[in-house]
């Protein structure tokens, strides 16, 4: 994940940072001869990791809180959510494509605005999927206690971690295995759980406590804002976090084959993606289980078949979306250690991070990630509650990614304006363009107040800020170092 070559997007020197001389080991642009990420993952491959990451562990863990604070208006929640994010995706698709040799939004971000984002953004990414990756084992331990409820919190996600680990150290191509069947677990649950609701709307289906399933449920009970326009805004966190790795399709498409052709073909499909596998699904799930009933702190993609008295259904549906956490953290693994292994070749993290194995992956990147995860089991036993820790984690995950996808928008905005002549040669230009990409800016700066609101969440967005204070004390250590090393050698 080596930068490109300085100046594709503006002039070396045009703007302070790039003037900057970091010494790079290989130079920017080119990987270490022989050693160097290979182009494994095919279009199904990069199809379903843009499902997977389209269908996040919020969806199944967190849509029963998004649930109980909004309503059936969380249902809007989503679709704004989406339709947002869904131009942060046409940015970077449109980024990646005018040069062949970014890697990931990471060499974007280097390039156009400058080592210091380069800096920012890989290590922030990195830092979003290890809390991402603490809240999938928070998860994962959730839905293994629905079987084993009295099995020591830890065991389950120490298991996880090791399994995951030893998967992807095997072969890139293995981890498009691993996820395109993961996916592909969430798409078949997913489709039959619309079509079973469908069944049981249109057979008056009657579950033992009482209540009848019919689409009325939508809105006979409070109207579509029951908790109106406070709870409306409330179900933005949780959900939130259930988008988050929609992006992971930008840092696959270094290990994609065709990437001009495979790349668009997935950020296009996002629109129907949203609306089939959130929109549809959660109506799917008030119209059989009124909105009321749905318990908080339960996914109700597992309470909806018990309610209706369906119990091998639910022990079913649990194993789906126990798969479905393993399949973000599996993501997240992956990301991780191809991430430290950029910032490696661009002397901003240890050089050990970029030497890849003889099967061509960053081995001790995902070592160091996996290790990296252990804080998430302390999170499990310093909360009274498995939701409140996975709040916790979701929260912060939350607020690091809009600093990510910020810096793409960023990005984009720049690339706009100081490189015209790769826009108007792009075949896959955003739509709406700059006035999108400030629309969609002021979009994630209501998404912080949000946060901020709220009582569960304000504690994890104030701790936010700390990151980015040790993240620019070290960055400056970097500086320092680059500069020493660049007089020693002149």
């Amino acid at each position: 994940m080596s930068s490109p070559h300085k100046g594709s997007a503006a002039p070396a020197g045009e703007h302070g940072d790039l003037s900057e001389n970091w010494p790079t080991c290989p130079p920017p642009g080119a990987d270490p001869p022989g050693d160097h990420l290979e182009r494994a993952l095919g279009n199904r491959h990069l199809q379903m990791i843009a499902i997977g990451g389209a269908i996040g562990t919020g969806l199944f863990m967190g849509s029963g809180k998004t649930i109980s604070l909004a309503g059936p208006s969380i249902l809007f929640v989503y679709a704004i959510i989406g339709f947002f994010l869904f131009f942060v995706m046409r940015a970077m698709g449109e980024l990646l494509l005018s040069n062949l040799k970014y890697k990931s939004f990471r060499d974007i971000a280097e390039d156009i605005l400058g080592p210091w984002a380069g800096f920012f953004a890989g290590w922030t990414y990195w830092f979003c999927w290890i809390v991402i990756g603490m809240a999938d084992l928070v998860a994962v331990t959730a839905y293994v206690s629905y079987w084993a409820p009295d099995l020591p919190k830890w065991i389950p996600s120490v298991c996880l971690v090791l399994l995951l680990l030893g998967l992807n150290l095997v072969t890139v191509k293995l981890f498009g295995e691993i996820e395109f069947w993961f996916a592909l677990i969430k798409v078949i649950t997913i489709v039959a759980l619309i079509v079973v609701a469908i069944i049981m709307v249109a057979s008056g289906f009657v579950a033992p406590d009482g209540h009848r399933a019919a689409l009325d449920n939508l809105w006979n009970d409070g109207g579509m804002f029951p908790m109106g326009a406070a709870g409306f805004l409330a179900g933005f966190q949780i959900a939130f976090f259930a988008f988050l790795g929609i992006e992971l399709v930008g840092t696959a498409a270094a290990e994609t084959k065709d990437p001009s052709v495979t790349l668009p073909k997935a950020i296009n499909a996002i629109p129907i993606r949203v609306g089939l596998f959130y929109i549809l699904a959660l109506a799917a799930i008030m119209s059989v289980t009124p909105w009321r009933l749905i318990d908080p702190s339960v996914s109700p993609f597992v309470s909806m078949f018990g309610l209706a008295g369906i119990g091998i259904a639910a022990s079913v549906v649990n194993f789906v979306v126990l798969t479905s956490a393993a399949s973000s953290a599996n993501s997240g693994i992956y990301s991780t250690s191809r991430m430290l292994y950029g910032l490696a070749l661009d002397r901003k993290a240890p050089r050990l991070f970029g030497v890849l194995s003889k099967h061509k992956v960053p081995a001790k990147g995902l070592i160091f990630s996996c290790c990296c995860l252990a804080p998430g089991i302390v999170l499990l036993y310093s909360t009274d509650s498995i939701v409140e820790a996975f709040t916790l984690a979701t929260t912060v995950a939350s607020v690091l990614f809009i600093f990510v996808w910020s810096l793409i928008l960023c990005s984009y905005l720049v690339f706009r304006k100081r490189s015209p002549e790769l826009h108007e040669a792009s075949t896959y230009k955003v739509p709406g363009g700059p006035v999108m990409c400030w629309t969609v800016l002021a979009f994630f700066v209501g998404i912080v107040v949000i946060l901020a609101m709220e009582p569960d969440t304000r504690m994890a967005l104030a701790v936010t800020p700390v990151w980015f204070l040790i993240l620019g004390l070290v960055y400056q250590r970097f500086r320092f170092r680059a500069r020493r090393e660049e007089s020693l050698h002149t």
